[in-house]
């Protein structure tokens, strides 16, 4: 069922009681599609399972782009088990192509947790930043250094899978008042 006014996609599901919770980060993109993996455990303290960037060859087609990045992330699905994705959601561009073709990548990644039945938020860049750094003008840089600094990650991270990482730590911030709001009948 898709709720519109969150940009929620929700799928009901029996509830198990759970000591932890994982979250499925993506920052969809054409040319690099990133990805990162948490845990949020019952304490309330974060866990980086993984990351990575899925590259499609740029020298494919449109439709061989689009299905290795549903593979690849269909794979990560069924390595991780995630809860729930976060996808980040296009902010405004001036290029319609380039939205265009932004928007298929980040619909191959909703299909791939739509089918596996996990539940998708969408969060803007300004509610990813703003929630990670502090500052939803953040540069990539900062919002790279603040993620490494929440997470324990001493190795350098690539840019996507920062990103993805920030966008699943963004869920983790929101997510309590979310479900709150969806236990109270509101979505």
């Amino acid at each position: 069922m898709l709720d519109k006014s969150c940009n929620h996609l929700h799928f009901p599901r029996m509830k198990v009681a759970k000591t932890k919770i994982c979250i499925l980060g993506v920052d969809p993109g054409l040319m690099a599609t990133g990805f990162g993996v948490i845990e949020v455990r019952e304490s309330g303290e974060w866990h980086h399972c993984g990351n990575g960037v899925i590259y499609p060859p740029s020298s494919w087609s449109l439709a061989q782009r689009l299905h290795q990045i549903y593979s690849g992330l269909t794979s990560q699905i069924k390595h991780y088990k995630p809860d729930y994705m976060a996808v980040e959601r296009p902010f405004f561009a001036k290029n319609v192509k380039s939205a265009m073709l932004l928007g298929e990548a980040r619909g191959v990644a909703i299909l791939a947790a739509a089918e596996a039945l996990i539940d998708v938020f969408e969060l803007s860049p300004l509610e990813v930043k703003q929630a990670v750094v502090g500052y939803g003008r953040a540069g990539k840089e900062q919002v790279q250094k603040m993620v490494c600094a929440l997470l324990n990650i001493s190795s350098e991270l690539k840019a996507d899978a920062a990103d993805a990482l920030a966008v699943a730590l963004c869920l983790a911030h929101t997510l309590p008042h979310k479900n709150l709001l969806r236990s109270f009948g509101r979505k």
